[in-house]
């Protein structure tokens, strides 16, 4: 029998994605599903980035630079001044999304076995990065009951070995929703400093943020500026998850050097995210003064929804556009396929996503899902409504 690689073996499956089989044996029956899995907006594409692509002239469709078309990093430059970031365009590699510049940030600075400490729950993926780079997730865990706050910084300094290498955040996180402070951050900014470690943020929710918060980056952190690699992307701030374009940015250049290396292995970023992603940088700021309002009704009911079923909670995140939420389950891997597979409420269900599969540590998150409130406040108060009815019945309820 053929043999497949350990590390094939090893890679985790998406907790987001594996329980869409389930969902489309669900809709062969004719059950509506309100997909609140994965955070895939419904907000429309900003229209000069999708005229930008319907306008490209040129005949031919040629490789860019490895590190991406310098016009784009040009721009992104420009960006980057409007939030108090100063960089250059020779400072960013642009890759196939965020995930491929996290990939090129990973294999860069770490060798296999190498570790990264990460605050747990964290977006699922990162497990699979890690595993695709060969280097090691060390959790460090944050609660609900804290509204999933940073840890303690001791809890960090318990956790560093002499194979970790780098600490990396996601701010506002997802999957929690979580703005760090700036003190928060300057914590970290510390740690970073006193063991010469990488810090890593991925950025990606910049724009969302709510409740008068303002987003605080890692680039501000002063003392640290060559330990900083930035991860970024269109996909979340302009709505546009399939033109698969992101970035990493440092100031350090033997970084810059080493991943574009990486870069040049696989040639360069796809031409029409490029196109896409430049004109998005001219997308007008009452674009994102509305998609905010919106965001902000959404995540209010769903908060609201949560915390008014008996024996469910949920922190009010000031990020992003998720929840996690605690429900009164034994499992939330049954429970959320039993949702798909034997439960609808008037010819209805919700699809969750299993918060067990963003955290790296066994045995956690398994009486909570990440809620991802991408859908219109109609539909979000509709899903509550079914999920609420769910857990009247859901024979693993405790």
């Amino acid at each position: 029998m053929l043999k497949i690689s350990r590390k094939g073996q090893d890679m985790p499956e998406s907790p987001i994605r594996k329980l869409v089989p389930f969902a489309e044996e669900a809709r062969k029956r004719g059950v509506k599903i309100f997909p609140l899995n994965i955070g895939q907006p419904d907000i429309e594409t900003p229209a000069v980035a999708l005229n930008a692509v319907k306008n490209f002239e040129k005949k031919v469709i040629e490789y860019s630079h490895s590190a991406g078309m310098q016009s784009l990093r040009e721009k992104l430059v420009k960006y980057y001044k409007t939030v108090n970031i100063d960089l250059s365009f020779d400072e960013i590699i642009v890759g196939a999304g965020a995930s491929e510049a996290l990939l090129f940030a990973f294999q860069s600075i770490m060798d296999p076995d190498d570790e990264v400490i990460i605050p747990e729950p964290f977006y699922a993926n990162y497990n699979g990065f890690a595993t695709n780079a060969g280097i090691r997730v060390r959790p460090i865990f944050s609660s609900i009951e804290t509204g999933f706050a940073l840890p303690p910084i001791e809890e960090f300094e318990k956790n560093i070995t002499g194979k970790t290498k780098a600490i990396l955040v996601c701010n506002p996180n997802n999957p929690t929703g979580y703005l760090y402070s700036k003190e928060e951050m300057e914590l970290l900014r510390d740690i970073v400093k006193k063991h010469n470690l990488w810090l890593i943020a991925d950025e990606v929710y910049r724009e969302f943020t709510y409740d008068g918060e303002t987003h605080y980056s890692a680039m501000y952190l002063e003392g640290i500026e060559q330990n900083v690699i930035l991860i970024d992307s269109v996909s979340k701030r302009y709505s546009a998850c399939g033109a698969r374009l992101g970035w990493l940015a440092s100031k350090n250049k033997n970084l810059i050097s080493t991943a574009l290396k990486f870069a040049q292995a696989r040639l360069s970023p796809p031409t029409y995210g490029q196109v896409m992603a430049e004109a998005a940088v001219d997308t007008p700021d009452e674009y994102f003064v509305n998609v905010k309002a919106e965001y902000l009704k959404r995540r209010d009911a769903v908060v609201e929804g949560i915390n008014n079923i008996e024996g469910a909670f949920c922190p009010n995140p000031e990020g992003a556009f998720y929840i996690v939420a605690k429900l009164p389950i034994d499992d939330s891997d049954i429970f959320c396929q039993w949702l798909l597979e034997d439960f609808s409420f008037e010819n209805q269900t919700v699809m969750l996503a299993p918060a067990s599969g963003f955290y790296s540590t066994p045995g956690k998150g398994k009486d909570e899902v990440r809620i991802s409130y991408v859908l219109n406040v109609d539909d979000l108060k509709s899903s509550i409504k079914v999920l609420e009815e769910a857990l009247k019945v859901y024979p693993g309820r405790k």
